[in-house]
């Protein structure tokens, strides 16, 4: 449990994922950035943060992370490169825990090299 700038007692699970993402705002993201060992957060950051949150609360599904980046018109492998993998960009994003399947799906998943 971690508290935020205005006070907000903020929660994360054992495997570092934020409980309520309701709670998550920009702030929130910095901090949880810091806690995984990032510096301050680029505009390229942002976007995949913005993709990532809107996609889950929107189907709850995982995305592709090859097609994440061409979507953002962004190099490819941007996640990696940028948040050292999906289950940190995920983190930064204020999400839950999609489930173990997930996680070891996202864990795996290679860059696009293309």
């Amino acid at each position: 449990m971690s508290q935020t700038n205005d006070g907000r007692q903020i929660q994360v699970d054992s495997n570092g994922f934020l409980v309520d993402p309701d709670l998550w705002d920009a702030h929130l993201a910095q901090k949880l950035a810091r806690r995984i060992g990032m510096d301050e957060l680029a505009v390229a950051h942002w976007r995949v943060i913005e993709r990532l949150r809107s996609g889950w609360l929107a189907t709850g599904q995982l995305p592709v992370q090859r097609h994440l980046c061409r979507e953002l018109d962004l190099t490819s492998g941007c996640v990696d490169k940028l948040f050292g993998g999906l289950v940190e960009a995920w983190k930064v994003a204020g999400l839950p825990d999609p489930g173990e399947e997930a996680r070891v799906y996202m864990e795996d998943m290679e860059p696009d090299e293309t």
